[in-house]
């Protein structure tokens, strides 16, 4: 249980401080950033997925719009045209016109192909400017080009276009990247007139085959890893750092170009990729984000953007852009962290602040504590210092004057309980002298009728008077020293039968009790274990002398009083029981309380008395009205309805032998 109010302090301001502030940093973990990641990552990639669909709808257009330049040359179209094969006279013109263009980067590959599907020009160097080998060459001559699928379609429709497919016109020993293997191309009708006077008519196309790293360049180079330069925040930077791009085919289930490029032509849909339900969503959708997922044991996001269909004169790839989870989330943990840290930063100086201005507002108070600790060992000659004027010094000052008028009063005060303990302890005398004599005034009483009766049992109730006599006074003596010894140490306790003690009080209060016209009767006690306790005798008869004496004084008209002693698990429990009026519950509260008395004469001091008796020696005692079904006396029949004394002593065992 917290006891200090600077202990106190730092707990409310510490509850007032951190709570809002891990409130606020947890709303905007949750919510805050959580939402801005996501609305940033949608924008970012859906933004790059088409910016990066538009340009390879751009690469497409104009590789295209090459192919039809070149169709359109009119040396192409004289040279197709001629059918002198002998002559071919603007043959270098075109080759050279080719090795210019694929110089320039516009294609790997242009052939100008007859309407029979046979070779007349072909580039013979590369983009380097170096000759193509040997091989390469006599691959494209020697292919009937007029057994292509787009062949027929490009004579006919004047144009078509050639997906992206694995070319066997590069020597398949060549030490090349796998993505220049691959290719996507155009071709383009080239009309012409065979003679002067005839119809301009199909004389054949150009065929031009653009290289698959144009395509995978931009895969790798372009989209979002592309504008990293150009952002400045850690947390964008960040974002970007895993994100990449790739182009699948029309049927959106064929991988075209991938940074792996191992993927190349491998499906979506099934291992080892296996993503069926991106697939589903690039069908169902010309641009969207695809559902998130999992790829390489990383969980990803990503955004899609259908190009141009063949329709619009494109190929209708599907163009992905994605970024992984752990670099999406970045920036929202950057945001956490800085909040945390805020946060530990404020508490400590919240904490910082209150621990000094508690222990500076503290402080009077620890000084008034140990001061009142003083003067209530008896220093009053202590005095607080006393710094300012506020609440604090102002009760310090209080507090000196306190002091300063206790120490004026203490010899008064001293005085008048001196006198007090003087009175009580006459009081106290008188009452305890005046049990013992009770009994020696009747035995007299009753000697002196038995001798003037000339009674027969003269001698022997002459016996048990002086026997009276000499224990009363025994006792009185007793009880002087006991007043003596009342400021020092109890005297040590030893084994005391309790039912023999109760006999006692029986046989010296009998004669009394018959006068009185009251039967004291003494119930039987088991005989194991014996009711032994750890109590002064005389003491514990003194108590029971006056309880009995109580006893008979409340009973008119007479009675029985009925004793008892019986162990109960680990105490001794001796009952006393009268058939008196029983005690008005108004009283029974004040009973135990010195000089509280119901009748005319006495001191109010006997049941007191009694208690401090019982209670030094960690017993109790009790008073309460009885009832009288439970307190029926089986040998007389009679009901017992009037108080009942209860005094609880500890038994004593083998255990407390040994101690």
């Amino acid at each position: 249980m917290i006891r200090r109010i600077s202990t106190k302090w730092v707990m409310a301001v510490l509850a007032v401080v951190v709570l809002p502030f891990l409130g606020f940093a947890w709303y905007v973990d949750a919510f805050v950033s959580q939402r801005f990641a996501d609305d940033v990552v949608r924008y970012h990639l859906l933004g790059h997925a088409a910016d990066l669909s538009d340009r390879l709808d751009r690469i497409v257009d104009e590789r295209r719009q090459d192919a039809t330049i070149l169709a359109q040359v009119k040396d192409v179209s004289l040279c197709l045209a001629d059918r002198d094969r002998d002559a071919r006279i603007f043959e270098e013109e075109v080759t050279s016109l080719f090795n210019h263009d694929v110089n320039s980067g516009s294609a790997q590959f242009i052939v100008a192909i007859d309407e029979g599907g046979r070779v007349f020009a072909s580039n013979n160097k590369n983009s380097d400017g170096l000759p193509l080998d040997p091989w390469t060459l006599g691959a494209i001559a020697e292919r009937d080009w007029a057994k292509e699928p787009w062949f027929r379609e490009a004579m006919e429709a004047g144009t078509a276009s050639i997906d992206a497919f694995r070319s066997d016109l590069i020597h398949p020993d060549a030490d090349v990247p796998l993505e220049k293997r691959f290719h996507f191309g155009f071709a383009a009708r080239v009309m012409g007139q065979r003679a002067a006077l005839e119809p301009v008519v199909p004389v054949g196309l150009v065929l031009t085959l653009v290289p698959w790293s144009l395509v995978q360049g931009e895969i790798s180079d372009y989209g979002v890893q592309s504008r990293r330069s150009e952002v400045s925040d850690t947390g964008s930077k960040r974002l970007y750092e895993s994100s990449y791009s790739w182009v699948w085919a029309d049927d959106s289930d064929t991988i075209l170009a991938h940074p792996r490029r191992e993927l190349y032509q491998t499906r979506v849909s099934q291992p080892p990729v296996n993503l069926p339900d991106m697939v589903k969503a690039a069908l169902n959708s010309d641009w969207d984000m695809y559902p998130d997922y999992s790829f390489g044991g990383v969980e990803k996001r990503a955004a899609f953007r259908h190009g141009k269909s063949r329709e619009q004169g494109g190929f209708g790839w599907v163009v992905g852009v994605s970024v992984d989870y752990p670099d999406i989330y970045g920036p929202i943990h950057e945001i956490t962290m800085t909040i945390a840290k805020a946060t530990v930063l404020v508490l400590m100086l919240a904490v910082a602040v209150t621990i000094f201005v508690a222990r500076r507002t503290t402080r009077p108070v620890q000084d008034l504590e140990a001061f009142t600790r003083r003067v209530a060992s008896g220093d009053l000659d202590a005095q607080v210092p006393v710094h300012g004027h506020d609440e604090l010094s102002d009760l310090a000052r209080s507090f000196n004057r306190m002091t300063h008028q206790l120490k004026e009063n203490r010899a008064q005060l001293v005085k008048a309980e001196k006198d007090a303990a003087w009175r009580e302890m006459a009081r106290q005398v008188a009452h305890e002298i005046k049990n013992p004599l009770t009994p020696i005034q009747l035995s007299a009483s009753l000697l002196k009728r038995a001798h003037d009766d000339g009674s027969p049992e003269f001698p022997k109730i002459l016996d048990r008077t002086i026997d009276v006599i000499h224990r009363q006074v025994r006792n009185m003596r007793d009880i002087a020293k006991d007043f003596y010894r009342f400021a020092g140490e109890h005297r040590a306790p030893v084994p005391v039968d309790a039912g023999q003690v109760l006999d006692d009080v029986f046989e010296l209060n009998e004669a009394w009790a018959e006068s009185e016209g009251i039967r004291l009767v003494r119930l039987p006690t088991a005989e194991e274990p014996a009711p032994i306790v750890e109590a002064d005798p005389d003491e514990l008869q003194r108590a029971l002398v006056n309880l009995i004496s109580n006893a008979i004084e409340a009973i008119e008209g007479g009675g029985e009083i009925h004793g008892s002693v019986e162990v109960r698990s680990n105490h001794v429990e001796i009952v006393i029981r009268d058939t008196g009026k029983g005690i008005p519950p108004d009283v029974l509260e004040r009973l135990f309380e010195p000089y509280f008395t119901t009748r005319s004469s006495g001191t109010g001091l006997g049941l007191a008395i009694v208690r401090r008796i019982v209670e030094d020696r960690g017993g109790e005692v009790t008073l309460s009205n009885a009832e009288a079904r439970a307190d029926a006396d089986p040998a007389s029949g009679t009901a017992l309805t009037g108080a009942v004394a209860k005094i609880r002593l500890r038994l004593r065992t083998q255990d407390s032998e040994a101690t």
